[in-house]
C-alpha cells in the first residue's frame, strides 16, 4: 500500500468507529430521556388495563399490542426503561466508587494490604456474579429494586478494583508522583487528587460496558422472577412473552428488542470511547 492509501484507510476506520460511537451515544441519550419523561410520553397511565383487549396484537389503539391482562405493552416498555436506567447507572456508580477506593489503596500502599485485598478480589471474581446475586436476593427474601441494585453491586465492584489497582501500580512510579512526595504531599492527597484523575480513562470505558452488563443482569433476574415486583421490567415482560410466545409472539419480541438495542448502543459507545481514549486505537488495524 502507498502512504496515501494508508492514510485513506485510517481515515475510513476512524470515521466508521466515530459513526458507531455516535449511534451508541444517541441510543443511550434516547433511553435516558425516555426514562425521565416516561409519564408524559407513555400512551396510557401505568396500571391502565382494558379487559376487552387481552393479548391483542399491535393496532392503532395499542401500537405494540397488549398483555394477558389487557395492559398496553408500549406503556410497560417505556416505564421499564426507568428500571433499566436506574439499575444500570446505580450499580455502575456504586461499583466504580468502591473499585476506585479499594483498588487505589491496594495499588498505592502495596505490601500485605495489597495481597489481602487481591485475595478478596480473586474470591469475588471466581464466583459467578449472577449466581451470587441470586443467592443474595434469596437471602434478603425481598426481590425489590433496591435488593437488585445491592446484589449486583456486591458482585461487580471487584473488576473495577482490579483495573484501578493495575493502573495505580503503573502510575505511582511516574515523575509527578515522586515530585509530590518530595514537596511533602501525603499519600491520600497524592492518590485521590493526583493519581486517580490520571487513570480515569480506562475506568470510564469499563463503566460504559458495566452499565450494559448491569441492565442485562437485571433483565435476567427479572426473567427468573427475582426482579422488582411492583414496576414493569423488561426482563419480566420478556418472561411473560415467553409464556404466550406461540399465541402472541409480540409480547416477547418488543421487550427483547428494547434490551438488544440498549445493550448494543452501550457497547458501541464503549467501543468508541475506548478507541478515542486509546492512542493505539487506529494502529492496531493497520497490520
Amino acid at each position: 500500500m502507498t502512504r496515501e492509501t494508508d492514510e485513506q484507510t485510517r481515515e475510513g476506520i476512524v470515521e466508521q468507529l466515530g459513526g458507531l460511537a455516535r449511534f451508541g451515544g444517541a441510543v443511550v441519550v434516547l433511553v435516558v430521556l425516555v426514562a425521565i419523561f416516561a409519564p408524559w410520553i407513555a400512551p396510557y397511565e401505568l396500571g391502565h388495563v382494558d379487559v376487552t383487549q387481552q393479548l391483542a396484537p399491535p393496532s392503532a389503539e395499542h401500537w405494540l399490542g397488549t398483555d394477558q391482562s389487557g395492559a398496553d405493552l408500549l406503556t410497560q416498555i417505556i416505564y421499564g426503561t426507568r428500571v433499566a436506567v436506574l439499575v444500570g447507572f446505580s450499580v455502575v456508580g456504586i461499583c466504580t466508587t468502591v473499585g476506585i477506593v479499594v483498588g487505589g489503596i491496594s495499588g498505592y500502599v502495596g505490601g500485605w494490604l495489597d495481597e489481602a485485598i487481591m485475595r478478596v478480589i480473586d474470591m469475588m471474581m471466581a464466583f459467578p456474579g449472577i449466581l451470587l446475586a441470586i443467592l443474595l436476593i434469596f437471602i434478603t427474601q425481598e426481590p425489590s429494586l433496591l435488593a437488585v441494585i445491592g446484589a449486583l453491586s456486591a458482585t461487580n465492584w471487584a473488576g473495577y478494583a482490579r483495573l484501578v489497582r493495575g493502573e495505580v501500580l503503573s502510575e505511582r512510579e511516574r515523575t509527578y508522583v515522586e515530585a509530590g512526595r518530595a514537596i511533602g504531599y501525603g499519600g491520600p492527597r497524592l492518590l485521590f487528587r493526583e493519581v486517580i484523575p490520571n487513570i480515569l480513562a480506562p475506568v470510564i470505558v469499563q463503566a460504559t460496558f458495566g452499565v450494559a452488563g448491569a441492565i442485562l443482569a437485571e433483565a435476567s433476574l427479572s426473567f427468573l422472577g427475582l426482579g422488582p415486583q411492583n414496576i414493569p421490567s423488561w426482563g419480566a415482560l420478556l418472561d411473560q412473552g415467553a409464556t404466550y410466545f406461540l399465541l402472541t409472539p409480540h409480547l416477547a419480541l418488543f421487550p427483547g428488542l428494547a434490551i438488544m438495542i440498549t445493550i448494543l448502543g452501550l457497547n458501541f459507545l464503549g467501543d468508541g470511547l475506548r478507541d478515542a481514549l486509546d492512542p493505539r486505537a487506529v494502529t492496531k488495524y493497520e497490520t
